[in-house]
């Protein structure tokens, strides 16, 4: 069924609708690529800075929980996902929306906290 819909929407060229359209596993491994993303892309400028600057981004305060609740956000998102796509199977429907409800928690947690971190550094 995943493999029709997006075929029909890969050919009206709508990719957006195609994303939306996916459901469990498929939908689950394209949450977990983007929460490898966010660590990769927060390492990536660590390393960057630390390369170019001989040390890590100067910032204190708020920005240091911010950034803090941004690494445990992604990581647990992580962790959620991959726990979702080993199991999912055995899980029963309230488990999975469970799952899907905590995705959508730390994912706004996160955005929330990228905010304070661009804020207060």
């Amino acid at each position: 069924m995943e493999n029709a819909v997006l075929h029909h929407y890969a050919g009206r060229g709508d990719p957006a609708a195609a994303t939306v359209s996916l459901t469990g596993p498929a939908l689950a491994r394209l949450v977990l690529g983007g929460w490898v993303a966010q660590g990769a892309s927060g390492a990536c400028f660590g390393a960057i800075s630390y390369a170019g600057y001989g040390s890590f981004p100067d910032i204190h305060g708020i920005a240091i929980g911010a950034l803090v609740l941004k690494m445990a956000c992604a990581a647990a998102g992580f962790s959620v996902a991959a726990l979702y796509l080993a199991r999912e199977a055995n899980w029963s429907a309230p488990g999975r929306q469970r799952a899907w409800t905590t995705q959508l928690a730390l994912a706004l947690t996160a955005l929330a906290a990228a905010a304070f971190l661009r804020w207060f550094s």
